[in-house]
């Protein structure tokens, strides 16, 4: 199969709602640049509003709600809220999922099925989170499996992740079934990081001689960013973390540096500032004694709209990457392209083996381990007697990086499936 056999494809996603999560920004993109290659689209996806992308055919599934199975969703749902007992650890343990993914799946297929005047070259199913529905659909299409590249964002399932992360879901056992058969049927396997191929294929024999990478794309569509915020410091050296704090992305490093910093280069306290942006965390009560001890540190109580934070991130002197503590980190993050985007300098904050590193270069000035104090407080320096200096300095070429981000590149990577 070339480039010329690939015209038309299937995306079949599970969001379109750039709002949702970092995943479906990352999804989006790519969509969006697989109609910029010059691909036939039609998208299906499971949001739960309609939707549509300028200049591509979308088509909104709806959910099932008639069936037996969302009334099963339901049941569980009120034995929840008002019984305060959760049994969905004991129907996923008995049938590897819940009744709602088991009633989404279907509501997709069902949805699948109406496709008339179409037929694609590729079927590529996008997913967000852990939760694959997309793909537990499309094994129910035998006919698209020749087609079929399934889209693998993370580690599947979670106690496929590495260390830190050492969660054991309910029915994990079911759940790797499910995947071994995704790994077995699909044609292709597409991933946003080589680091992330190679794991999941230690996993997953049947995925070996399948990869395709497929990094997070850049959106470079116009668009008009608003206004910034009150609580941005307009011309100040400002250090911005865009994201979800997960419990092993452990922000403590960053801000002892960020307070030594404060405290070795006193002219910086009146023109800089450390943000955090995102919904609440287990770090959120600390965020907040925090900021009664040092003015210049800020920690949203919410996730902001897509393009606020995107208009932050242009504007931020600094644009912070954290990663888990842990001797690999082969995810390829969601905020990457847009700090990329942003062409300004990157603290990474990760592993040594880290797609990010990997991508960025092993030679690459503004990186430390997320624990090393010191490092991270001369680099902090070093970045801001660099910004004193020339405010437009980025002493990095990301140039070579925004063209593997890009849509030319989207498209070489498709002309040699």
């Amino acid at each position: 199969m070339n480039k010329k056999e690939i015209k038309r494809i299937l995306v079949v996603a599970e969001s379109i709602d750039v709002e949702d999560s970092s995943g479906t920004k990352g999804r989006v993109a790519l969509i969006k640049n697989l109609h910029k290659a010059g691909f036939e689209l039609q998208v299906f996806h499971y949001t739960r509003n309609d939707i549509d992308l300028p200049g591509i055919p979308c088509f909104h599934i709806k959910e099932n709600r008639g069936s037996f199975l969302f009334f099963l969703s339901r049941l569980e749902r009120y034995i929840r809220y008002w019984l305060k007992i959760n049994p969905n650890k004991y129907i996923e343990n008995l049938f590897g999922f819940s009744f709602t993914l088991f009633n989404d799946r279907n509501s997709i297929a069902a949805g699948l099925k109406k496709i008339r005047g179409f037929e694609p070259d590729l079927v590529l199913t996008l997913s967000k989170g852990g939760s694959f529905r997309p793909h537990h659909a499309l094994l129910k299409f035998p006919k698209w499996h020749p087609k079929w590249m399934a889209y693998i964002h993370d580690p599947y399932p979670m106690h496929s992740y590495p260390r830190p992360y050492d969660y054991v879901e309910p029915g994990h056992q079911k759940k790797r079934k499910f995947f071994l058969s995704v790994a077995a049927k699909a044609k292709y396997a597409a991933y946003p990081s080589k680091l992330l191929a190679e794991w999941m294929r230690s996993y997953y024999g049947g995925l070996k001689g399948k990869t395709v990478i497929i990094p997070h794309q850049i959106d470079e569509d116009e668009m008009k960013l608003p206004a910034l915020p009150e609580f941005f410091q307009k011309g100040a050296f400002t250090i911005v973390h865009a994201g979800a704090l997960m419990g092993a992305r452990n922000p403590k490093g960053l801000i002892s540096a960020y307070k030594k910093f404060l405290k070795e280069v006193p002219e910086a306290i009146p023109e800089s500032q450390l943000i955090f942006l995102g919904a609440k965390s287990g770090y959120t009560r600390e965020f907040e004694e925090i900021k009664k001890e040092i003015p210049q540190f800020y920690s949203s109580v919410d996730y902001l709209p897509f393009k606020q934070v995107q208009a932050i991130q242009k504007n931020a002197a600094v644009n912070v990457i954290l990663e888990a503590k842990g001797p690999i980190s082969p995810f390829l993050p969601g905020k990457f392209p847009h700090c990329i985007a942003a062409e300004k300098p990157i603290l990474l904050l990760g592993p040594y083996y880290s797609e990010s590193r990997r991508l960025l270069g092993e030679d690459y000035p503004w990186w430390s381990e997320i624990n090393e104090v010191e490092k991270i407080f001369m680099i902090i320096k070093r970045l801001y007697q660099k910004w004193k200096s020339d405010e437009n300095q980025l002493d990095y070429n990301y140039s070579e990086l925004k063209y593997y981000l890009s849509a030319e590149y989207l498209s070489s990577q498709f002309s040699e499936l």
